[in-house]
């Protein structure tokens, strides 16, 4: 198990710094918010800016979902792919499309959403930007929906930095959290912060 960067508040510390900082107490169940919360303002901004992707967004929540998954594969984040496996699944999206990600575009299961939203995924990991290509798949696919767009750009670098936190800062999965689900496999070669 990784060895946090800086201290994992217990349970009862990080949920009062979870109310002094107006994050949801459940937050702070999480590991990730145990090591945000030693800086309590920041943690409300970053849990402000993912709980507005993720209650009320307006990206397609399995797309989201499939970003977000895509991106623990290819920056190797656990902690990322762990959590948002359980997340991607509570939302209904099939494991077969979760581990499709992983080489998204040998999977017979995505259609061009899908791919266009993945294409941009590894676009912005790979180049730090949406290629014109990936920008003019995705505006075809996802309506040219101007708040779509912008979300999506957003939701892509946002659980990007979220992944080089967890890396950078050495968040350990929670106790009793099993790595890699749902068969233990961690990719390789991929891009490392």
């Amino acid at each position: 198990m990784t060895t946090a960067r800086v201290p994992t508040l217990p349970l009862d510390e990080a949920t009062a710094a979870a109310d002094e900082a107006a994050v949801p107490n459940y937050m702070a169940e999480l590991s990730i918010f145990q090591v945000l919360l030693n800086h309590p303002p920041l943690a409300r901004a970053i849990n402000d800016l993912l709980a507005t992707m993720l209650w009320h967004g307006a990206l397609d929540p399995r797309l989201r979902e499939l970003v977000i998954m895509r991106i623990g594969w290819l920056t190797a984040c656990d902690y990322e792919w762990t959590q948002h496996w359980r997340v991607a699944s509570r939302l209904g999206v099939a494991s077969d499309d979760l581990l499709g990600v992983r080489d998204w575009q040998a999977h017979d299961g995505f259609g061009a959403r899908e791919r266009a939203v993945l294409a941009a995924t590894d676009d912005v990991v790979r180049d730090r930007a949406v290629s014109d290509a990936s920008w003019a798949a995705c505006e075809r696919e996802l309506g040219c929906d101007t708040t779509v767009l912008i979300e999506l750009v957003t939701a892509i670098g946002a659980w990007r930095m979220v992944a080089s936190i967890l890396h950078s800062l050495r968040v350990p999965l929670e106790e009793g959290v099993s790595s890699w689900p749902p068969d233990g496999r961690s990719p390789a070669g991929a891009v490392i912060d």
